[in-house]
């Protein structure tokens, strides 16, 4: 049998039963795992080196503006010519559009020769209007007297320009097709004009296409699946604002809320959180089918300004709207009929906060202290989300390598060049692939890292009070919580650093698993029948058993950490023999209080992402300069920093709960069964009577 781990601080009975006085024990620490401690400092290192790569090599611009034919950016006033303000792409030649939308065709759209206007040009209801290329060599016009001439400086063409304009090698093109502003390129619509094509079939310009290609060209190329990535990366940099707000600051001003009721209005808590955690649901469900245009006429619009209501252009962020509406759909319902189902057992709930309740109310820095790993973490998440930008952006711009054969005008060189036809692109290279994925392991290890330290401490000032016997002294108020903080700093972050490390590798591994999955069900290489079906759903739900089981043994070894001062496995292994030595007490009570407070936190996290759709349903994000492409990422980050700050607060409560659980099988061992410092409250809501006799008596 385990000898005596001994506690954090308590007061053992001596031989004769009494206690001893100022018998606070102290057990003795050293520090434990090093090595994994050693390995999370360089990875910090590693991570700092990644991203000063992306600082140098990115550029956040490019997730929302184009490459013009030379490969400048459009927007980039550092540009030649210096191209402040004009933002969108714009395809001067309707037939290379044409052409690259043709089936077989060799030609590409990224090298079909483009320009960055101020706004999208229309044709005239009267005449022909042209956009010319830019003013260079005996264009004498400044880029401003081009952009106030709408692009047009046909007139002071040589006739030598001229002729080649209406071959339509430039510099002058005109304009045929009407188009619009979608995601800062201009998408042809497929409806020429007649009276300029009138024009300009009577100056003897070669025939333009008109087929549908010439729309869909365009469109397939703004929806491609590297594209929507882009903008739903540039979408979280316009919509810094609202991360700060609805997934820093309002999840911070709940949680604490939630911690103030909980230790004033425990009995009503419980209640309360079941019926607003339905409701949030459903408005949040409701708010997909708003942009999704299923439910009125807010659905999202590619289309960016003003533009011809008749006129409907669909992206890909619209359907993947829908797809998170159907998906709301279930988890609301599942949701609903969860809640019904636990009404019965939100008695014990409320028994068991009511333990959680009185620690806060005894130790009462409880409550303050969460802000201390919040802020570590909001500072350690704009550094993170602002390297991220830069490396999803780290590509180099690079000349394409193309065979086609076609022509431009070269105001520069005052001829007809047929060299210089391939456009420009921007090149990822596996590297960065594997540099964005480092990032964003290193993002969650860090988080589960920070996450880990506050649970830590809490269930070392929770420990210090259990084994004091709840006794108001000087240690009580607040002196364990900065004492387990100095524990967790000299001892722990060794064992701190591998859990966290554990729970990452996992999930990372569930992540590429399920990557693997979706690429082979597209690929068809996957198995349609119900023998394949079922292996596929039992494999996934077996990766969800394992990751719920070791964040689930993590949380427990946190604890032991706090109370014993072990290794990490050597901690993890007391607290599963605790668990399993009195799971038939604990398990009941544990389970509901951990399915209340798991609530609570959907509750903030679902009030931060209704703030956040709220936020981003206003004009600034609607239809002005930082317009977003969708909601979705947005408010789903939204989402997730306040389930992540909430679980910062909410861990006071938690690992209160699961620590005085803990310590009183802990106890209960050391002193053959009969747990010797359990508070009467906890020994009701365990329902063990003849302890509650023995403790009143």
């Amino acid at each position: 049998m385990r000898g005596p781990l001994g506690a954090v601080i308590g007061r053992y009975p001596s031989s004769d039963g009494t206690t001893e006085i100022g018998g606070i024990i102290r057990h003795n620490r050293k520090c434990r795992d090093i090595v994994f401690l050693v390995i999370f400092i360089a990875f910090w290192v590693a991570m700092i080196v990644n991203s000063s790569f992306g600082f140098n090599q990115g550029n956040p611009l490019r997730l929302t503006y184009g490459l013009d034919y030379k490969g400048n950016l459009c927007g980039d006033k550092h540009a030649h010519p210096g191209l402040r303000k004009l933002e969108l792409k714009y395809w001067l030649n309707p037939n290379q559009v044409y052409q690259s939308g043709v089936k077989d065709s060799q030609f590409k759209l990224s090298n079909a020769r483009s320009i960055c206007l101020w706004d999208c040009p229309i044709p005239s209801e009267d005449s022909l209007n042209w956009v010319c290329d830019y003013p260079e060599g005996d264009i004498r016009l400044s880029m401003r007297d081009w952009i106030n001439r709408n692009y047009d400086y046909y007139e002071f063409l040589t006739p030598e320009m001229r002729n080649t304009s209406l071959q339509l090698q430039g510099p002058c093109y005109p304009v045929i097709f009407p188009s619009v502003n979608v995601y800062w390129s201009c998408q042809f619509i497929a409806r020429a004009s007649n009276i300029s094509l009138r024009h300009w079939q009577q100056m003897g310009g070669v025939n333009i296409n008109e087929d549908m290609v010439i729309d869909k060209s365009i469109h397939r190329s703004i929806n491609s699946r590297s594209s929507v990535l882009k903008r739903y990366m540039a979408d979280i940099g316009k919509s810094w604002p609202v991360l700060i707000v609805c997934g820093g600051m309002l999840p911070l001003f709940l949680s604490v809320i939630w911690l103030l009721m909980i230790r004033h209005f425990v009995s009503a808590m419980p209640w309360i959180t079941v019926a607003l955690f339905n409701i949030l649901i459903i408005t949040v469900t409701m708010f997909y089918y708003l942009k999704a245009g299923w439910i009125g006429n807010d659905a999202i619009s590619p289309i960016i300004g003003e533009h011809d209501p008749y006129i409907n252009v669909f992206g890909r962020e619209l359907h993947h709207l829908r797809a998170v509406a159907i998906l709301m759909t279930f988890i609301m319902v599942v949701s609903i009929l969860t809640s019904i189902a636990i009404v019965r057992r939100i008695l014990m709930a409320t028994s068991v906060l009511k333990v959680a309740a009185k620690v806060i109310g005894e130790v009462q820095a409880l409550i303050i202290f969460p802000i201390i790993p919040y802020a570590i973490l909001a500072i350690f998440y704009m550094f993170w989300i602002s390297a991220a930008l830069h490396l999803f952006s780290s590509g180099q711009v690079v000349k394409n390598n193309c065979n086609t054969n076609c022509c431009a005008y070269d105001l520069v060189a005052k001829k007809v060049n047929c060299d210089g036809c391939c456009g420009y692109s921007i090149h990822y290279t596996p590297h960065i692939a594997v540099a964005i994925f480092f990032h964003l392991f290193g993002g969650y290890w860090a988080t589960q890292f920070f996450i880990a330290c506050s649970s830590t401490v809490v269930a070392g000032s929770v420990a210090s009070y259990y084994w004091a016997r709840g006794e108001t002294s000087p240690e009580i108020p607040f002196l364990p919580v900065f004492a387990s903080m100095k524990r967790l700093i000299r001892y722990n972050l060794g064992p701190v650093a591998l859990g966290s490390l554990v729970v990452s590798l996992v999930e990372s591994i569930r992540f590429i698993l399920e990557s693997i999955r979706r690429k082979l069900k597209v690929a068809g290489v996957t198995s349609d029948g119900w023998f394949g079906k079922i292996g596929n759903h039992t494999s996934q739900g077996c990766l969800r058993c394992v990751e719920w089981t070791i964040k689930s043994v993590n949380r427990n070894a946190y604890i032991m950490i706090a109370i014993t001062g072990k290794s990490f496995f050597k901690a993890s292994e007391i607290a599963t023999e605790l668990i399993m030595n009195n799971i038939l007490r604990i398990g009941k009570v544990n389970v509901i209080g951990d399915v209340i407070l798991f609530l609570g936190k959907l509750c903030v996290s679902l009030s931060s992402a209704i703030f956040g759709f709220l936020m981003l349903d206003t004009y600034k994000y609607r239809a002005a300069h930082n317009k977003i492409s969708s909601p979705l990422l947005p408010v789903l980050i939204c989402w997730a920093l306040g389930y992540v700050v909430a679980t910062l607060f909410f861990a006071v409560v938690e690992m209160s709960i699961d620590t005085i659980i803990l310590s009183f099988c802990q106890d209960s061992e050391e002193h053959q069964g009969t747990a010797q410092y359990a508070p009467p409250l906890l020994i009701e809501t365990l329902g063990d009577q003849n302890e509650m006799q023995r403790l009143t008596q």
